[in-house]
């Protein structure tokens, strides 16, 4: 109770403000990574500048875009299946070379206890996309029309 009071002051009060949250000219996700997309195992999203949705059941809210260090933290969902309420870092990687796959992503932390402890997470190598997520492969997405 005191924890969901504090993160909620803490929203109020504008931590997220244009200062807390590293952005793009564009105001905030880079444009590649908006939009309706499936990765290689045939898992379908949706991202935008505030949330990240694996369908069919998870959602992160996006706290933080570091652009220049290609990854974003966000607060998993209470509804989501697993690890609910927890802190998640993405990091991705553009791809060259693999048409139709445009960029990938690892989910370096998803069950941090803060937004601080995500972040502090550092196991991606982006030169080695095909092991680089902590000895596994980036999951590579391609665009989609839709959900």
């Amino acid at each position: 109770m005191r924890y969901s009071l504090f993160l909620i002051l803490l929203l109020v009060a504008g931590c997220a403000t244009p200062a807390a949250v590293e952005s793009n000219s564009a105001g905030g996700a880079p444009s590649f990574l908006q939009g309706d997309f499936e990765d290689d195992y045939g898992i379908k999203y949706s991202i935008d500048h505030n949330e990240w949705r694996q369908f069919p059941h998870a959602k992160y809210h996006i706290l933080k875009w570091a652009i220049s260090d290609q990854y974003l933290i966000a607060r998993n969902d209470d509804l989501n299946p697993g690890e609910a309420g927890l802190w998640t870092r993405i990091d991705w990687v553009k791809l060259s070379g693999m048409p139709p796959f445009e960029w990938g992503f690892c989910i370096s932390a998803y069950d941090a206890i803060s937004a601080e402890a995500a972040e502090s997470v550092d196991v991606v190598k982006r030169d080695t996309p095909r092991t680089g997520c902590n000895g596994h492969p980036f999951s590579r997405m391609r665009r989609t029309e839709g959900q």
